[in-house]
């Protein structure tokens, strides 16, 4: 389907059509299931939440959500991206409460080409230090949820943020090194 089109659906839905918000789910559908995927992957083994189930609730979510201003499918990726991770996090926070802070969840933090212990970071930890980020630059923690949550290459990450490839590759790293500071001074 053209870009048109699926520009076209999310403004049906902002202006509250549900029909457009059903037709744009199986649209991209596929596409969701793949970020909901990598969420999933930076979990621990042995999650009881699977692909299907994540995606759901974060169309439940997104639906509840009335007269949002989609600005194209990046965008909307982008936000159901964030929605899967909160979901995630609730999850957890959910779990750890039920454990007294036992069975806390470790993701990986780095790609390759960082340095970052082996063992991953606690998804909890990662969110409070993500808050803070946010706190302190909006834009840095924007590319984290694009690049690290949502799974999207550096153009992708641009165009969901209306900025350059180049500006989300600089503004990826400071965002890292950023977090990876934050991670350790909180261990």
């Amino acid at each position: 389907m053209p870009a048109e089109d699926l520009t076209q659906l999310l403004a049906d839905w902002s202006g509250g059509d549900g029909t457009a918000a059903e037709r744009l789910m199986s649209l991209l559908y596929d596409q969701l299931r793949e970020i909901a995927h990598r969420h999933l992957a930076k979990e621990a083994p042995g999650h009881t939440i699977n692909t299907t189930a994540l995606v759901h609730e974060a169309y439940i979510d997104l639906a509840d959500r009335t007269r949002l201003d989609w600005q194209d499918r990046a965008h909307f990726l982008a936000a159901s991206s964030r929605v899967m991770r909160h979901v995630l996090i609730d999850y957890a926070r959910r779990r750890g409460a039920e454990k007294r802070g036992g069975d806390r969840v470790r993701v990986p933090l780095h790609e390759s080409s960082a340095a970052v212990d082996a063992e991953g970071v606690d998804v909890l930890d990662l969110d409070r230090a993500l808050v803070r980020l946010a706190e302190h630059d909006k834009q840095m923690a924007r590319v984290v949820e694009c690049r690290y949550f949502g799974g999207m290459t550096d153009e992708e990450t641009g165009e969901a943020l209306a900025v350059s490839a180049r500006t989300v590759r600089r503004t990826w790293t400071r965002a890292r090194v950023y977090l990876l500071r934050e991670l350790e001074a909180e261990a």
